[in-house]
Parts: structure tokens; sequence; C-alpha cells
């Protein structure tokens, strides 16, 4: 399975790609993770190649090939939606988060993004997952939020996600991220 991860800086996706990792070693598979790409410290775009399989060689997801879009920001996902398979699946935090150009009035947000994607993608998915994490305590547990619905989408084995959320998230935030997780499973459908 092919996953990329698709955020900006402050999101997220490095503690996502570690628990998509932890989750892949619980299930006896081999596990890639790329490392993270982009200004993850400055609210720049970043990408997380996560790869699972019986025998991983390579941990890097050529376009066309990603079974799974995480997306943590409309943008994000429009910027790597051509990663994605024909058949694969696209799940977005339906959140916009303002890049700085646009933030500084060099450019203009995107319109019509959301709806774009839905129509073009039959597996596009829109989750209010920060509205989600604030119920769990706060917004920035987000992430977990999509784990969650990815872990219901495809049937993962939900116990051993949340032993590797509670392996992965740091000790002051692990429940907070439990819940979040829960919250996210049980939303989606």
């Amino acid at each position: 399975m092919n996953i990329l991860i698709a955020g900006v800086g402050g999101q997220g996706t490095l503690l996502a790609s570690k628990v998509l990792g932890r989750y892949a070693v619980l299930c006896g598979k081999d596990c890639k993770l790329s490392e993270v790409h982009g200004m993850s410290q400055r609210g720049g775009s970043v990408t997380t190649h996560v790869r699972i399989g019986d025998r991983v060689h390579s941990p890097v997801i050529w376009p066309g090939a990603a079974d799974v879009i995480l997306a943590f920001e409309v943008l994000e996902a429009a910027r790597v939606r051509h990663f994605l398979r024909p058949g694969g699946i696209l799940l977005v935090n339906d959140v916009k988060i303002l890049p700085m150009p646009v933030i500084t009035g060099a450019a203009k947000y995107p319109e019509g993004l959301k709806e774009k994607m839905l129509e073009d993608i039959n597996g596009a998915y829109f989750i209010p997952a920060a509205a989600i994490a604030e119920e769990a305590g706060s917004s920035r547990a987000a992430n977990v939020v999509m784990l969650g619905a990815m872990c219901r989408l495809f049937g993962f084995d939900k116990e051993k996600m949340v032993e590797a959320v509670t392996d992965c998230a740091p000790e002051k935030f692990r429940e907070l991220n439990l819940k979040a997780f829960a919250l996210g499973y049980e939303r989606v459908k």
C-alpha cells in the first residue's frame, strides 16, 4: 500500500507517518518512510511517503501510484493529487490554511478546489477533521482524526492502529490523540 501524506508544517505529517510505520510493523509488514520534504517548521508544504507491503524496496511513491492520499489541507490535496492512482482514495481535512503569498497579497487562494476534486475523483472524502479534533480537545489532533477515518475506510485492524497511536503519540498528548482517533473512526462511514 502506498500512502502519501501532505500538509503544511506543524500539522503532524511526521507523527502520522510514524503511526502508519508502527502499524505496519505490528501487522508483520515491511515499511519504508521517506524523509519529510518541505519547510516543516515554517508552515510550508510538507509531504511524506509511506510504503507498506511484504517487501518494500524504495520509500518513494511515483506519480499515479498512491493508493491513498492523506491531505491535511485542501490546497495541499490539490497540489499532490497527481500522485493518486486511478481508483485511489483521497482523504482531505476540509480546512484552508492560507500560504504566505496569499497572506501578503501576492497571490489568491484558488477557488473551487474541493468541488473540482469531488468531480474528478470518485474516492474523494472531505472530512471536517479540525472540528472533530476540537471535540477531542484540540484542533491540532486533526492528523490523528484523519488516521481514524482512514482506518475505518480501509478496514485496517483498529486495535493495532490504536496500539500504534499509543506507541507513537507523546505521553502528554496520548489521551487526546486516542480520543481524536476514536472520533475519526466513528464519524466516517
